[in-house]
Order: C-alpha cells, then sequence, then structure tokens
C-alpha cells in the first residue's frame, strides 16, 4: 500500500546517494524530452504544410486537355481538342460522389501583355471566366463587395471581381473602385467587388493580380462559344476523387474520341493525392520521433534498471532482516517496483514540463517575430502526455522488474551472513 513509511523509505532510499540518482533519472528526463520535441517539431511542420493547403478544397481534381498521342476512330494522332460544356453535363449524369463541377476559361496572365485599363492606367492580369462554385474550391477573402452569383451567370452580366493589386494598380489611392468599370480586352466590365488570397504557397504575386468574371460572360464576349479551358471538379469528403478520376477521364475521353490508352491527352492534378501523400508523410515522421525518442528513452531505462540493480546489491543485509521478520517477496518486490516507477515518473515528468517550457518558448518568438515558412505552432496534444505518462510508468516497471526479481531471490541466512 501507498502508506507514509512506504513513502518515507522511498525518499530515503534515492536521496541517499542524490548524485548518483540524478544522473540515473537524466537519461530518462533526456529520453522524454527528446521524444517531446520531436513530436512537437513534427507538429509544427505539419501545421505549416496544412496551412498552405488554407481552406482549398483538397478533395479535387483540376482537368485541362494535351495532344492526343494515339490515333483513334479515324482521327490522327498529335491533334488539339478543347473541352465543351457539354462535358460537365456527362460527368455530373454520370459520375455519382460530386460536389462541385466548376468549368473555367483563362485570357492573360500578369507577365503578359497588358490587356485591362481603367481611366489611363493599364495593367496586364489574369481573367478566368469560373462559376460561383469556385470560391468554395479556391477560398479567397472578399474584401468589399460580393464575388459572382449565378445571377450573373444565368443573365451574362458583365461584372468582375478584381484582387487588392489590381485596385492598386489601377486606381488611385482612396478611390472607390465597386460600380466603376474596366476595360477587359476591350470589353466593359463592372466591378461589384474586391479579393484576397492567402495560403497561395509562395505565389502572393500572381493570386493578387486575377480578375473573375462570370463564365458564361466571357464565353459570350471573347467569342469562346460553348469551349471549356479547363475543370476543377471536387468529390464529397466520403469519396476520394483520386477513387473516381478514371470515370470522368474515360467520359471525356469517349466524347472526344480519344483512344482509352491514351495517358496523355488529359492533363490533370489530382489534390486529393498529393495531399493524402503530404498525410502519410506526417504520420511516417510521427512514428520516427516516436521510434527515435523511444530508443533514446531506453537508454536511461536501462541506466535506471542498472542503478536499481545496485541498490539491491546495497540493501542484501537490509532484505535478509525483513525476509527473516516474516515479510512476503511480493511485499519486498513491490517496494522495488515502487522505487523505481517513482524515479522513472518524476524524472519523466520533469522532461515532459521542460519541453512544454521549450516548446512555450518557440511559439513565443513565432509570435513576435512572425511565422517561419513550413513551421507553425509546435505543439503535443493531451494524447501525446497521456502516451508519454504510459510509456513512462511501463518503463518504470520494465526498469525494476529485473532488479526486484534479484531481491526477493535473497536467502535470508545467506543475506545475514553478508557483510
Amino acid at each position: 500500500m501507498f502508506n507514509k513509511d512506504r513513502w518515507n523509505e522511498i525518499l530515503q532510499v534515492l536521496t541517499t546517494n542524490w548524485f548518483r540518482t540524478v544522473l540515473t533519472a537524466f537519461g530518462v528526463f533526456w529520453g522524454i524530452l527528446i521524444l517531446i520535441i520531436l513530436l512537437a517539431a513534427g507538429k509544427g511542420l505539419e501545421n505549416g504544410i496544412r496551412a498552405d493547403f488554407g481552406d482549398i478544397a483538397t478533395n479535387t481534381l483540376f482537368m485541362w486537355t494535351r495532344t492526343a498521342t494515339k490515333a483513334y476512330k479515324g482521327l490522327p494522332k498529335d491533334r488539339q481538342f478543347s473541352y465543351k460544356t457539354s462535358d460537365l453535363a456527362d460527368i455530373w449524369e454520370n459520375v455519382d460522389g460530386l460536389k462541385f463541377v466548376s468549368p473555367r476559361n483563362q485570357l492573360g496572365n500578369f507577365r503578359g501583355s497588358n490587356n485591362v485599363i481603367h481611366g489611363l492606367k493599364t495593367g496586364a492580369f489574369s481573367v478566368y471566366g469560373d462559376y460561383p462554385e469556385i470560391i468554395k474550391q479556391e477560398p479567397m477573402d472578399i474584401t468589399s463587395g460580393r464575388f459572382i452569383n449565378y445571377g450573373d451567370i444565368n443573365e451574362k452580366r458583365k461584372v468582375a471581381v478584381i484582387g487588392v493589386d489590381v485596385r492598386n494598380s489601377l486606381y488611385d489611392v482612396g478611390e472607390e473602385c465597386l460600380g466603376s468599370y474596366i476595360k477587359i480586352n476591350n470589353v466593359n466590365f463592372m466591378v461589384i467587388g474586391t479579393y484576397k488570397k492567402s495560403n497561395v504557397d509562395g505565389d502572393s504575386e500572381n493570386a493578387q493580380k486575377e480578375i473573375y468574371i462570370p463564365f458564361t460572360s466571357f464565353s459570350q464576349a471573347f467569342n469562346r462559344g460553348d469551349d471549356v479551358g479547363w475543370m476543377a471538379i471536387t468529390a464529397v469528403d466520403e469519396i476520394p476523387i483520386t477513387e473516381i478520376k478514371e470515370q470522368i477521364f474515360s467520359i471525356v475521353k469517349e466524347n472526344h474520341r480519344i483512344h482509352p490508352e491514351d495517358e496523355r491527352a488529359i492533363g490533370h492534378f489530382d489534390l486529393n493525392e498529393q495531399f493524402q501523400r503530404v498525410v502519410s508523410l506526417f504520420g511516417a515522421l510521427e512514428l520516427i520521433a516516436y521510434f527515435v525518442g523511444i530508443l533514446v528513452l531506453l537508454s536511461g531505462i536501462i541506466g535506471v534498471s542498472n542503478i536499481m540493480l545496485i541498490v539491491v546489491k546495497e540493501r542484501t543485509k537490509e532484505i535478509g532482516i525483513r525476509r527473516a521478520l516474516g515479510e512476503s517477496p511480493w511485499s519486498i518486490k513491490k517496494q522495488i517496483l515502487l522505487e523505481s516507477i517513482f524515479l522513472t515518473i518524476i524524472s519523466g515528468m520533469a522532461g515532459i514540463a521542460f519541453g512544454a517550457f521549450i516548446i512555450y518558448g518557440i511559439n513565443y518568438v513565432l509570435d513576435v517575430s512572425g511565422p517561419v515558412m513550413m513551421f507553425v505552432n509546435p505543439s503535443v496534444n493531451l494524447g501525446v502526455v497521456t502516451t508519454a505518462l504510459v510509456i513512462l510508468i511501463v518503463s518504470g516497471l520494465l526498469a525494476g522488474f529485473i532488479p526486484a526479481n534479484s531481491a526477493i531471490k535473497v536467502k535470508p541466512i545467506e543475506a545475514l551472513r553478508t557483510e
């Protein structure tokens, strides 16, 4: 039982040679500290990577066209083709589990020639013809006004949502942009909103120099007919887009008479596949952190076990007297195990507390100096601390098991003869 006398005995044994006890405890302290720091660093890296993804719909497939590399149904190889708006209807009708299917057309980019005019100012910007769903697939903050809606789509309104850098380039400081007009390739569009994007993975300049207009208005104003430049297709959360993308490819290949085995005709980027690779990477990093931390901790546990063997050797006569007075082997064994567990838990908890202090310091520095690229909010959750405590208790039992068995093997007569 955890009575006062037993606790006094545990403290007396461990403080008899306090320097030896501290050195022994340091091994466990260092092992659990390394484990906590490694797990926190891995979490900080994971948070940074996830922050780069931001609120983007990760279960999304982006598709565009390439050159057909195989002849098929009388059509030659090396031919160009374009998606059509009818492809979207076929995809919706024949593929289950879809959440959004957004067509997109694009005009120009911020590195090209000037294509947008406001008053006497001109600029080169990327202009996208989109549906309203794109804001859920490619999140942005609307800083003023609104985003395009289905009223704009159905009525083919010539309206535009511009990035903050577009506004800074085309408008004077303090000049109101909402309700004003910009000219895109000599076609007037009224500005109805401004946006700003974050978490754009190093492409911040380009992300803020974009203009969004209704897909139908784009097609009409720039004579695109029913052509679709590329598509963003998002599946419901329960169904990975990776599992159904081949169905989508088959539909567009059939519609455009592309050979079923032509793997290069359809360009695509599977964001879900990339995201799952990142998730798997962090799972592997966590396993490595546990592996390294437990190995370091194991060296400390071996040190505790060795010291407990020495303590048992030093107390041979005491153990013999206790056995002669009728104390049971289990009582002696329990005493040694409690001493081992107590030493392990105290040193381990010190390591956890010191690790928490270091993590707090790192987060404080990050808050003051700003986030470091791909490293945000290193932390450990309650589950990690609980796991560490379980490891400490098990480690304490293992460290004391051999010394405890050695103690109960001491025969009272032989122990009393020991000098």
